[in-house]
């Protein structure tokens, strides 16, 4: 799974011109699932993302993370993430998870966030969506679970 994590003032996703889905401070997550991606990859990714230290201090470190500063969290299905750009000029889309395999996966991870207390808010699955921000920072970080230590 990959995600790029932007530290947010707000978010919020539109559908057909509609909100759908809105936070204050705290995480919008864009998030990937590639093929063979698993509970394994969601369970190691929510847990890196809520324990990341990425959200300033009273010192103005980035010293605390999601967990501690009480953030929200709006994540956003991003089959893109898996994009290959290195032939020609459209890019490929193999590695990306077929929806069937994605979705309850995206869904997983949420779920994952929401038990260590964390407000979590979604776009829709494979809707055409516009989504809005303010990247506080900025702050823009990329995670692959495929980098990160396994337990």
């Amino acid at each position: 799974m990959r995600a790029l994590l932007q530290r947010v003032s707000y978010a919020r996703v539109r559908v057909a011109n509609e909100v759908v889905a809105e936070i204050g401070p705290g995480l919008l997550v864009l998030l990937g699932v590639a093929q063979g991606d698993g509970e394994a990859e969601a369970k190691i990714l929510a847990e890196k993302i809520v324990h990341l230290r990425i959200f300033e201090d009273e010192a103005g470190k980035m010293n605390r993370s999601l967990l501690e500063c009480g953030g929200e969290m709006l994540v956003v299905s991003q089959f893109t993430l898996y994009a290959d750009a290195r032939k020609g000029r459209r890019p490929s889309f193999t590695e990306a998870a077929p929806p069937a395999q994605a979705e309850p996966l995206i869904h997983s991870l949420q779920e994952l966030v929401r038990s260590y207390g964390v407000r979590v808010s979604s776009g829709v699955f494979g809707a055409h969506m516009v989504v809005e921000l303010a990247n506080d920072g900025p702050v823009t970080i990329w995670l692959d679970s495929a980098d990160l230590p396994r337990r």
